[in-house]
């Protein structure tokens, strides 16, 4: 599990080190994209709060907060966060901003989708072209939109039952996939940074978010030889939100706290830095708030 922390710089009068510390637990993408890296010190500045950071897929993440393990969560999957509050385990989502996932893959291009504007038929492509395609696999919110956009062409899909090893943990991850996996469609139950990387190696095309490609194609000195094939098709749009972990069904939850960072998050500070994240001139994520 990969664990972050950040020394608190000032407290109010009285208070302790440990009074400010909350866990949260957060999609891989905000952490790979380098955006908690700017957002943290500034919420350590102005609020005294520190927060520990565990980075996953956004299913484990929301697992987290179901079973109480952390105070707050920082996901991108809309529903599955709405569920998560209807079903009590959090007190309310706040938008906080978007991004948008594209598709990469190798200058080649062997399904011949470079330019299409609409992810379903670039889908449909790759499927009938057999070429490879590497999945995160991990029931993260990448996977989560991979497996509906998957479901929305008409090709025929599978049902598996993995068992995945992320951070030394087994868990089983269950989803919908087309033709031969691992053959042609790679499943490989990985974060974005490592899936990007992997399919890399392989001259695959992928489902990405923007942010973290945008990172490794140029935030990095090994970059990325994948291209962005398609991009721009409003199902391809990715929102992310924050949600504080109920205390009334959790008593040890710091939701004060939680909510505290919340606020700040769709404050003017927050969104005014989310906005002006950019790595080499490029903007990874826009404010939700209006």
């Amino acid at each position: 599990m990969l664990c972050l922390s950040f020394s608190v710089a000032a407290f109010a009068p009285g208070s302790f080190a440990g009074d400010k510390i909350i866990k949260m637990s957060t999609t891989t993408s905000t952490q790979a994209s380098g955006l908690l890296d700017v957002l943290l010190p500034e919420l350590k500045k102005d609020t005294g709060i520190e927060i520990k950071v565990f980075a996953k897929g956004t299913g484990a993440a929301i697992r987290d907060g179901m079973d109480g393990n952390v105070d707050v969560i920082f996901v991108h999957a809309k529903a599955r966060e709405e569920k998560f509050v209807a079903e009590g385990y959090g007190t309310k989502r706040y938008a906080v901003m978007h991004n948008d996932f594209i598709v990469t893959g190798p200058q080649k291009d062997p399904a011949g989708i470079k330019g299409m504007k609409e992810i379903v038929p670039v889908l449909k492509k790759i499927a009938e072209s057999k070429s490879v395609f590497v999945s995160r696999g991990d029931d993260s919110g990448t996977h989560t939109k991979e497996q509906d956009l998957w479901k929305k062409t008409g090709v025929p899909l599978k049902k598996v039952t993995k068992t995945i090893i992320k951070k030394g943990k087994e868990r089983e991850v269950s989803f919908v996939h087309p033709g031969e996996l691992e053959k042609w469609y790679m499943s490989i139950g990985q974060g974005m940074g490592k899936t990007l990387t992997f399919a890399d190696e392989k001259q695959a095309y992928t489902l990405a978010d923007r942010g973290t490609y945008l990172k490794y194609k140029m935030g990095r000195k090994e970059g990325l030889s994948l291209e962005i094939l398609c991009e721009g098709d409003p199902l391809l749009h990715n929102p992310y939100g924050v949600i504080p972990v109920n205390p009334e069904k959790f008593s040890h939850a710091k939701h004060e706290l939680a909510e505290q960072f919340a606020q700040w998050l769709v404050s003017q500070k927050g969104q005014s830095l989310i906005a002006n994240y950019k790595v080499l001139g490029k903007q990874l994520f826009y404010p939700d708030v209006k």
